[in-house]
This record gives structure tokens, sequence and C-alpha cells, in this order.
């Protein structure tokens, strides 16, 4: 069949693969942020009332860089990586980042010389690992995959960590990697050789949903397909489709038919069965001190005021985690205690005191009952809500313990939260009334980096809340020394979770993907992280620079792996050895590296060191200016040791003597 090719560029198919409908993604009806952008109170936002159908339409895009030139006349050559590039399209992949290689040149070409680099778009990484944590950060925002490519084995294990992380943060993400060619006699000598493996998913099966290795153009169209679908299917994850060098540089007769995406579409999410509802909602209408605990949970703001609405009809107090993305208002009356990485004393003592559990997909839920009931009985009757234990296996222990539960809807929290809300109201068509607010503990007060001696790490969210003012922010990452009560979350965007695998070095990754997800969204990216994860992970700022990804990195510069100085004091204090020797083989120091030169190398703003008190304010005011006007910017704040108490004491495990 022969096509006219479009601007000039070698499109030999049906016109379907370029079909280019309305919205910045082409699918029908786009994405849409979240429409509640201000700040307002959780008051505010259940009297106005949250409606939203995903993510806003928008038509801006990175810098108009890396345009292929036009190929002046039509080829009538097709190759199987045009086919395969096709489907990339018809999937809607807005972005693909990657790290080049030479396995994947004929995928490659096609990008640019077939789609014309639009569509998706490539995004140049430094190192694969940073391809792969742009990719899971654009997932934290828009809840759908973008695609990461990785070159043979060698880029794949590069990529590992970042894989992982996805993985434990049940991010969806479409890795791509190639290895071969297959036949041992199309290899070219040596490289070729060290490039191939026999079953290269191997590598990444414990961590990843599926995985597939096609042989034919059919079958890598195909895998695509089945790939999309199980990434964006509960528990999502990310999936890896290993493509034979071979077959991508093969020529083909003619494109295939396009597939009828509608009919590859993910399913809806299950109901559970009404008499789980039914019976759920009696032990929680029955209790006189139910607690929900909000674990993972989507950015839908429609479902964030179901969730609202629950805990109101309940009257239940609600834990939340910084594990996870925001999942309730923390200025709530009902919402008990500050977030934290680890259950909080006052979350501990809320939960015990429960005698009914309501978990929304907790993270670590036995954990954090063992925790709260500190060895005892677990008392309360417990009700999860979750569909993880889907994607347990026996390599990784990411499961974490197993819970005693009651009753189990077998459902995610965004599908069982609505009928259980109807099922509690036809209980109790009155909701008790809302408890008093306390006094609350917040940042410190703006006068204090007035007198103080040295930058504690709350002075930064005093600082932060001064120079945003009413700005809406998107807080992408938080280092292990924050505490829960220095900054309220009151939108599904406002905090979007830790990396999920506890790997250092994805923060800037992270944070480049989730700015790129909420460009035009009004929201200012701003990811605050330790010194540790941005030297390991900054390479990836160069793509934000060159594409033009607005973000704020600011790094809580302690110039050590605290974390571990933390753990090795408290080795030496059960093994009665000198604490003072906690520093060695931790310390960043002499020299002290210029993180703020690091970013201008890059050709992002770099601002810092910032180590008075008194400039800390204008130092991110700088930063914000910065970012307003399109850049990414890194500032540099020098942070005194030390870590919220409640997160120090859980990071400490208990050392044998």
């Amino acid at each position: 069949m022969d096509y006219a090719a479009p601007d000039g560029f070698i499109n030999r198919q049906p016109e379907e693969y370029f079909a280019l409908s309305s919205g910045w993604l082409g699918s029908e009806k786009g994405f849409q942020l979240p429409s509640d952008r201000g700040r307002a109170s959780w008051a505010t936002q259940k009297a106005g009332g949250l409606v939203s159908t995903g993510f806003e339409e928008r038509s801006d895009r990175p810098k108009p860089m890396e345009r292929p030139v036009p190929t002046e006349a039509a080829s009538n050559a097709a190759w199987g990586s045009d086919a395969i590039a096709a489907v990339l399209r018809q999937l809607d992949i807005p972005y693909v980042a990657l790290n080049p290689g030479a396995s994947y040149r004929g995928l490659h070409d096609s990008l640019v010389n077939f789609l014309g680099n639009e569509r998706p778009q490539m995004l140049l990484c430094l190192h694969e690992e940073s391809a792969v944590a742009i990719a899971h950060g654009w997932a934290k925002v828009t809840e759908r995959p973008m695609a990461a490519i990785v070159h043979s084995n060698v880029g794949l294990m590069h990529a590992t960590m970042a894989i992982f992380n996805a993985w434990c943060d049940r991010a969806p993400l479409l890795l791509l990697g190639a290895t071969g060619p297959v036949d041992a006699t199309k290899r070219r000598p040596w490289i070729d050789w060290i490039h191939t493996a026999r079953d290269q998913g191997a590598l990444i099966r414990h961590y990843t949903k599926w995985d597939d290795q096609p042989a034919s153009v059919g079958a890598a169209q195909e895998a695509l397909l089945r790939a999309n679908l199980i990434a964006q299917t509960a528990p999502r994850g990310p999936v890896y489709v290993n493509l034979d060098a071979s077959l991508q540089e093969e020529s083909i007769a003619e494109m295939p038919r396009p597939p009828e995406m509608e009919r590859y579409l993910p399913a809806e999410p299950p109901l559970p069965a009404g008499s789980v509802i039914d019976a759920a909602a009696e032990i929680l209408v029955q209790a006189k001190r139910p607690v929900i605990m909000v674990g993972r949970v989507s950015r839908d703001t429609a479902a964030w005021q179901r969730r609202i609405e629950l805990a109101e009809a309940l009257g239940a107090r609600v834990v939340t985690t910084l594990l996870t993305a925001a999942g309730f208002p923390t200025d709530h009356p009902l919402h008990a205690a500050p977030p934290g990485m680890f259950l909080p004393p006052a979350g501990m003592e809320v939960v015990a005191s429960a005698d009914a559990i309501l978990s929304l997909d907790w993270v670590d839920l036995a954990g954090a009952l063992r925790s709260a009931f500190g060895g005892k009985p677990i008392s309360a009757k417990v009700v999860q809500v979750s569909v993880d234990q889907y994607i347990h296996n026996g390599w990784s222990m990411d499961h974490q313990g197993l819970p005693p539960v009651d009753l189990h809807l077998l459902a995610e929290p965004d599908a069982a939260v609505p009928p259980l809300l109807a099922a509690v109201r036809s209980l109790r068509p009155t909701p008790p009334p809302m408890p008093s607010r306390g006094s609350r503990q917040g940042p410190p007060p703006l006068a204090t980096l007035e007198s103080a001696e040295a930058i504690e790490v709350p002075m930064i969210a005093t600082a932060l809340a001064a120079a945003l003012g009413e700005a809406d922010a998107a807080i992408v990452r938080l280092p292990l020394s924050w505490a829960g009560h220095l900054r309220d979350f009151r939108h599904p965007l406002d905090y979007l979770g830790c990396d999920g695998g506890g790997g250092v070095g994805a923060g800037p990754g992270n944070a480049v993907g989730a700015a790129l997800a909420l460009r035009g969204s009004g929201r200012l990216p701003i990811a605050i992280i330790g010194d540790g994860d941005f030297l390991m992970g900054n390479t990836a700022l160069w793509t934000a620079a060159h594409y033009g990804i607005p973000v704020l990195i600011v790094v809580a510069n302690n110039r050590s792996f605290f974390n571990d100085e933390l753990h090795q004091e408290r080795v030496a204090r059960v093994r009665s050895r000198p604490v003072a020797n906690r520093w060695i083989g931790q310390a960043i120091r002499e020299p002290e590296i210029d993180i703020a030169a690091m970013a201008r190398a890059q050709g992002c703003v770099g601002i810092g060191p910032v180590g008075d008190p008194t400039r800390l304010v204008a130092a991110l005011a700088e930063g914000i200016t910065a970012v307003r006007s399109g850049k990414p910017c890194v500032v540099d704040v020098l942070v005194a040791m030390g870590y919220d108490p409640a997160a120090a004491a859980g990071m400490q495990r208990t050392v044998k003597s």
C-alpha cells in the first residue's frame, strides 16, 4: 500500500497512525490536571466540591529542539522498527526518555525519521537510571506510563535501581530495550557478543510485572499493546519489552494494519462484592474509635473528596504517610498526626486506641500495626482495601509483613470508597460531630531566621512558605530529615511521595519527570532532597536544561550520608565504642562539593551555597523566579545535621548485642 508521506518524513503507512487528535497526548479526552489548584482549606474544598476527570489538556511542550530534517523524497521502504514506533504513537506515549545505544539504532531511526521525533518526543538523558527515573516522575503525576529505552544488557544494568523504585512505588512505566542480533551469524565481532543476552529480561524479572522478547514484527506490536495494559492494571508497575536488533532492522513489504486501539484499553477497576462492602460498613459504623490509614491512592480530586466524606461520615481519625503521595488534607480536623516516613508517636497512639481500622492500601500495614500496638495483641478489627497481593513474589520483600486482617476488600481504594461511603450513610444518615481542632505544630516562625546561627531543615519550610506566598506548588520529593508538620497538603498534587524503593539518586530524575508532567498546570514543581541523593542523580538536570523543563530543586546539604551516621552511632553505643567516629566513611567534606556549580555546568541556574539563615528566603525567592521564567534551578542550602526525632527513631533498627 502506498500512502503520502506528511511533512516530508518517511511515513509509509495508513493515516490512522498519524491522526493527531486534540490534546497534547492525542487522546480523545486528553488529560486534565485536577481542577482545584488553590491552597484553600479543607472546608472551602468541601463547600465548593472537587470534581475532575483527570488531567487537563495542555499545548505546551518542551522547547522545540532536535527537529529532524525532513526527507526530500518519500521512500517505499518500510522497516520492522517503523511498525514498532507506530504503535508507540497509537498508545499515546508522549515522550520517550533514553540514553542512546546501537542495539536499538533501528528504533531510534524510526522515532526520528519515521515519526519526526514527535509523539513520542525523545528526551535525551545522560544515564539510563535518569531516563527511568524521569519516566517514573511523570507517572507520579499523570498515573499513566511514559516510555524509557535502555541499551542492551549494559544499559539495563545501569537502569535497575530506578526500575526497582518504580516497582516498589507501583508506578506504571513502559521500558523498552534491545539485544542481539539474536541470530549469531548477524553479530559484529566482539561488541555484539558481549551486548547479547539469552534471557535479558531475567535481569529485572523479579521487579517488573511482565517482560517479553518478541520474535516478529507482529509479535512486537502485540507485546507493546499487552505491556501497556499490564502496566496500567492495578497493582501498576514497570513492564519490559526487549527488541531483537535484527528484528528492528528487518525490511518489511508493507506496514501492518494499525490496531483498533479501542479494543486494547485497560479494564475498569473491579468493584468489591456488595456483601463485603456491607460487612465493612457494619464494622466501621459500630466502632467507637474508627481510624482510616490512607496509603496508595490516586491523584484524582473527586476520589480525594470521597475520602474526606467517608472520614466525616464515620467520624474517623485519619493518618497518612510520607511514603506515598498526599491522600487526605493534613489540616482537616480529623487528620490525627503529622505524616512521616514511619508512623510517628502521635500516629501510633491513635492507631493503638482504635477499635476498627480501615487501611486504604497502607504501605507495610503489618509493620505499622506492630509499632502501634507494641507487640501486644491487635484488638481492633482491621479492614484492608488493596489488590497489592496480586504483585507479590518470592524474590523481593517489598510486600512487607503479613497483616492480620478481619475483612479484605480486594479492590483499589478509589473503587471501594464510593460504595463503602454509600453503605455507611445508609446505616448512619447523620454523621457524628466534627472534633474541635487543638493546637498544631508548624514550621518555625519567620523571625527564627533572623536569630539562628545555622540553617536547620525546618527553616527551609519556613523560608519556602515565605517565598511562595499563596502560589501553588507540588512537592515532588522530601528528604529523610523532613518532619511531617512542616507543610500541610491540601490537594492530591501537593505532595507526590517518595522514590518507592529507597534508592538514593532518584530525586533529580523524579523531579524532572514530574515537572515535565506539571508544565502548564499552574503548579510550581519543587523537590527538596539530600546532597547524597543529588550527587548520585544530578545529571538528570542536563535533560531539564536542554528541553527547558522548569523545576526547583532545593538541596538540604548536610555534607554527609547522615542516615548511616545514625546507624554507626547506634552500633557504637551497643558495642561500647566511640560514637565520635561515626562520621568516618560518611562525611562528604574536604573538599566540599560545589553543588550550585554542578547545576550551572549543566545549563541550570545554580544558587548557593547558602549557609546564612538571613539569606534563605531571598535565595529561594530567586530560585522561584528562575523557575517561573522557564528555567531549572538548584539552590544549595547548607544545613545542620539532624533528623526529625520520629524519623531518626524509625531508621535506627535494633542491633543485637
